[in-house]
């Protein structure tokens, strides 16, 4: 039976439900629950990926939010998010808000010991510029 035919107690809701998302998680992962707090305007990090799959949910705010091959969206309070990891470009994850912080939790399944985030090259950005929904 899905989540979403099972009587919940109150308070409780499902968000977001992802069903392909095991199918991105490394053999051996471990889950890492991220806390991101960005500042008022904050361009958050420079395009980058992630060594595995990444789901959340937007906390505070709103959040620009730009994944290779996908247009750039904002994302506010209450919104969820998934990215696959792995080989896909993240270009924006950044505070849409210039007056008021803006934060996401998300929950990624990484191998251990790898890095959140690895900075994607402007070589490598420039090769795959073509698989960018929007240019700059």
């Amino acid at each position: 039976m899905s989540a979403e035919h099972v009587q919940l107690p109150p308070g409780v809701e499902v968000v977001s439900t992802r069903s392909e998302a095991a199918a991105w998680i490394p053999a051996g992962a471990e889950a890492r629950t991220i806390r991101v707090t960005l500042s008022p305007g904050d361009p958050g990090a420079p395009p980058h990926r992630h060594p595995g799959p990444v789901f959340g949910y937007v906390t505070e705010g709103e959040i620009l939010f730009e994944l290779e091959g996908q247009e750039p969206r904002v994302l506010k309070a209450g919104d969820a998010l998934f990215e696959p990891g792995g080989d896909v470009i993240h270009y924006q994850g950044a505070n849409n808000l210039p007056d008021a912080q803006s934060q996401l939790v998300v929950t990624m399944f990484a191998p251990p010991g790898t890095p959140i985030l690895t900075v994607v090259s402007a070589q490598e950005l420039a090769e795959r510029r073509h698989l960018r929904v929007t240019q700059p």
